[in-house]
């Protein structure tokens, strides 16, 4: 059962450090370490190349697991899901396993807290996804003022339900962006990435009321963790330019993953006033 739990863990975050799956599991920490050295050594988890290189750069840290095929296939005979990313684990290069990894820290820091906190619940995307709609969570938008249509993959998409101060049961989308300060700002023109286009496209979505029409989403926030303090400004400053929507947008940088997610440590994109999760 405990390992099942494990390889369902992995599955749902596509990479985890050891040490997250120590603190997801409830068992002890010497009992997951071993149960992971064995999954691995018997085919079930994978360990990426990539992340030796990412582990000479910054000395020893905890293991990163992924699934393997076989994991995958345990998965799809029990669960009917299915899972084929051995090979595509052993072939990403250090820079997208380090966007993933800190897609990981955002979540488990999230779960975690929901966990402590006990009035809140976490429903990850395939909880929220419709069988009926692949891809659900990715869309096209016309962004009109600027004549270009952009196409939307958040990082990670989940849902926060909670008892409101009225006691009525309220459920949020958040449209996580996991910003590692690789991606330029801001450019001339939007036929490039920047990391306003990805503001641009989130902006016309709420205003165009995408996310009702298409997504059955009543309300959502966009969340951007990334490096450092300095960043933030700069994103919030990219923030400022757009004409609405500013409400929408929540920032911080990755020391929040080492506080609680749901105190006040969220800048919103409306005038730089300090908000939660649950605001």
């Amino acid at each position: 059962k405990r390992d099942r739990e494990i390889i369902k863990l992995i599955h749902r975050h596509r990479f985890l450090r050891s040490h997250q799956i120590v603190a997801l599991v409830e068992s002890s920490p010497q009992q997951v370490l071993r149960r992971l050295k064995l999954l691995y050594h018997h085919g079930y988890l994978e360990r990426p190349r990539a992340q030796l290189e990412y582990y000479e750069r910054g000395g020893a840290r905890p293991m990163v697991y992924g699934l393997s095929n076989k994991g995958g296939k345990l998965l799809e005979q029990e669960l009917g899901s299915t899972a084929t990313w051995s090979e595509k684990n052993q072939d990403i290069g250090r820079m997208f396993l380090e966007h993933a990894i800190l897609v990981s820290d955002v979540m488990v820091s999230i779960e975690l807290a929901c966990r402590q906190s006990g009035d809140v619940r976490l429903l990850y995307e395939d909880q929220l996804a419709l069988q009926s709609k692949p891809n659900q969570f990715q869309w096209q938008v016309k962004v009109p003022d600027h004549g270009v249509t952009l196409g939307v993959i958040p990082d990670q998409v989940f849902a926060l339900e909670y008892t409101n101060h009225t006691g009525k049961m309220q459920r949020v989308y958040f449209f996580l962006e996991a910003d590692r300060g690789t991606m330029p700002v801001v450019r001339s023109g939007l036929r490039q990435t920047s990391f306003y286009r990805k503001l641009l496209a989130y902006e016309a979505t709420w205003t165009q009321k995408v996310h009702q029409r298409k997504l059955g989403i009543h309300r959502f926030r966009v969340l951007t963790v990334t490096t450092n303090a300095m960043r933030v400004t700069t994103l919030l400053e990219a923030c400022s330019r757009l004409k609405r929507g500013h409400g929408l947008f929540l920032f911080t940088d990755r020391t929040v993953l080492e506080k609680d997610p749901f105190s006040p440590v969220w800048q919103c994109g409306k005038s730089a006033k300090v908000s939660t999760l649950l605001d």
